[in-house]
């Protein structure tokens, strides 16, 4: 980046209700921020009726075309989702970015002024936070004084939060010259409620006075530009950032997996801050095309609404409880609409934590079973060549990568290796011996992404259904939609006897893996407590609630 250059910033100006002076809070901030020099520019992009976005380009001499600062007008002051459906307009976000872009690039600072609060809807199911978010600027609120103010103000505040958004600071605007004690003690009350920092109070006007403003308008823009940071080189301004400081406390206190770490001490890493739809955003604001969907986890992109409200809703009732011996509601539901999912046959669920403990289940589970209902010689494991499970020792003993697997060999149980073309003799002949075959449907992902011939799936499973080997899918990495169907098997109609799910499952938010397995598997582990065939298996998080919320709603 050019030495010197200066990064743009810009604020969304919402209000706790309408009528509140959004468009006079916009005006008082643009001029006093023109004041200290500083380059700024205005938008309303949706605008019902009225004449705000004009008046705000002519009070703060603005070059900038009108159809840039109000991409969207409606003729009547109404919600905007009825103006303009009444109008027979729609509302497009894409170009309400397109502009925001265009104008941003020509100012150093930008003021977004919103319509009404944050929850006035644009269109169904997409409100005014919902383009706070896409357009990723920080909320400047805009409260009246009075009575009700507080109610109003925090209820603004803790909305803005729900919705993941960053609050800059609270502007309070007397819209009458009435002056007693709600007004005079509100702001500092909602300042110790809320822990946001109030910017300033806006006095009554009876005219928009440009040197009136300027003379009593007592407010905090210094705060505002206080983050807006120069681009050089490295220093003593470039030393303090957060990149540097975090990258030496990355390199002196972490250990990072599958990371060759006399190669991430000698490089600079890229710390990753925050996230938006498809893109990763670093510490220095650049954004990165998240291509692999951080580890083939990330179903529907970052901050997801319906899955970010889930987990909020989740944690005001209970963020976890044990689930050895108590069940809790996130993790019924999820199991009753993953059997509802899953290839047919599959009705019992079992959670664990991540990938590699689902494949560790699906092994105890299928080596017990035999166990259990007296077939002792039934033992060993079957996996392909090139196999990749998970790292957990259990996995690790069904993979076949050498580079992850061979330094491990004498720490793990001893199993039985194939390939395509020796597996149906294999199975054949030993199945006497074998309690289940493992294996990843459709495609081997970490051996380099190896798709399988058509109908090799099927007819595995037709050959372990014949001698009675368990049948157990590693849906880990394919399912979810990964291979284009909800899970790998239905490319070719297999329901197996034990399914590992896990990554997708929580589109990316939280560590959960579940296993599912047949009614018959389950009813091998169902004798009484003196008998000591229970499945004793579980982790400290199993079944955690947040994870299963966030789980149902990707």
């Amino acid at each position: 980046m050019d030495s010197g250059k200066k990064v743009s910033k810009g604020f969304f100006i919402t209000a706790t209700d309408t009528g509140v002076g959004k468009t006079v809070a916009t005006y008082v901030l643009g001029l006093l921020l023109q004041e200290q020099g500083h380059d700024v520019g205005v938008m309303k992009p949706i605008q019902c009726a009225g004449d705000d976005a004009a008046f705000l380009k002519k009070s703060l001499n603005l070059k900038d075309d009108l159809k840039d600062i109000n991409p969207f007008y409606a003729s009547e002051a109404l919600s905007p989702h009825l103006a303009f459906k009444r109008d027979k307009k729609k509302i497009d976000i894409e170009k309400i970015k397109l502009a925001y872009q265009k104008l941003q690039s020509q100012h150093d600072i930008m003021l977004v002024e919103g319509a009404g609060g944050l929850m006035v809807p644009l269109r169904d199911n997409y409100f005014i936070a919902d383009l706070i978010r896409d357009l990723d600027l920080e909320v400047i609120i805009v409260s009246r004084l009075g009575l009700g103010t507080i109610n109003h103000t925090l209820l603004t505040i803790q909305q803005a939060r729900d919705y993941g958004l960053k609050i800059k600071g609270l502007l309070f605007n007397a819209t009458q010259k009435k002056s007693g004690i709600p007004e005079k003690t509100n702001p500092e009350q909602i300042r110790q409620m809320s822990g946001e920092v109030v910017l300033g109070t806006i006095p009554h006007f009876g005219r928009m006075d440009r040197a009136e403003v300027i003379r009593k308008c007592k407010v905090d823009v210094s705060y505002l530009v206080s983050s807006i940071s120069y681009l050089g080189n490295r220093d003593a301004r470039y030393e303090q950032r957060d990149t540097v400081r975090l990258s030496r406390l990355d390199k002196k206190y972490l250990w990072h997996p599958f990371t060759q770490m006399k190669d991430w001490l000698n490089d600079e890493p890229l710390v990753i801050d925050r996230a938006k739809g498809s893109y990763l955003i670093d510490t220095d604001g650049n954004k990165y095309l998240d291509g692999v969907s951080s580890l083939w986890v990330n179903v529907h992109g970052h901050r997801k609404r319906e899955i970010d409200q889930a987990i909020k809703d989740q944690i005001n009732k209970v963020s976890h409880s044990t689930f050895l011996g108590l069940s809790n509601t996130p993790a019924i539901e999820l199991a009753k609409k993953l059997v509802e999912i899953a290839p047919k046959g599959l009705e019992k669920v079992f959670y664990s934590d991540n990938g590699s403990t689902a494949v560790e289940v699906a092994i105890k589970m299928a080596y017990q079973y035999w166990q259990n209902i007296g077939q002792k010689k039934k033992t060993n494991i079957v996996h392909l060549v090139n196999s990749y499970h998970g790292d957990t020792l259990g996995s690790v003993s069904v993979g076949g990568i050498d580079l992850f697997h061979k330094v491990y060999r004498n720490l793990i149980f001893k199993t039985i290796q194939t390939d395509l073309i020796g597996f149906e003799k294999l199975i054949k002949d030993k199945h006497q011996t074998i309690a289940a075959f493992v294996v990843e449907p459709i495609v081997q992902g970490a051996a380099g992404m190896i798709i399988w011939p058509k109908g090799i799936l099927r007819k595995m499973r037709e050959v372990c259904r014949k001698h009675d080997v368990i049948f157990i899918v590693d849906e880990v990495a394919t399912g979810f939609g990964r291979t284009g169907k909800m899970f790998a098997c239905e490319h070719e109609a297999v329901s197996p006897d034990i399914m590992c799910l896990s990554k997708g499952i929580t589109g990316g938010y939280l560590p959960l893996a579940a296993t599912l397995t047949t009614k018959r598997i389950f009813d091998g582990f169902v004798f009484d407590y003196k008998d000591q065939k229970t499945f004793f298996h579980g982790h400290t998080y199993t079944g955690n609630p947040l994870a299963c919320a966030a789980a149902l709603a990707n």
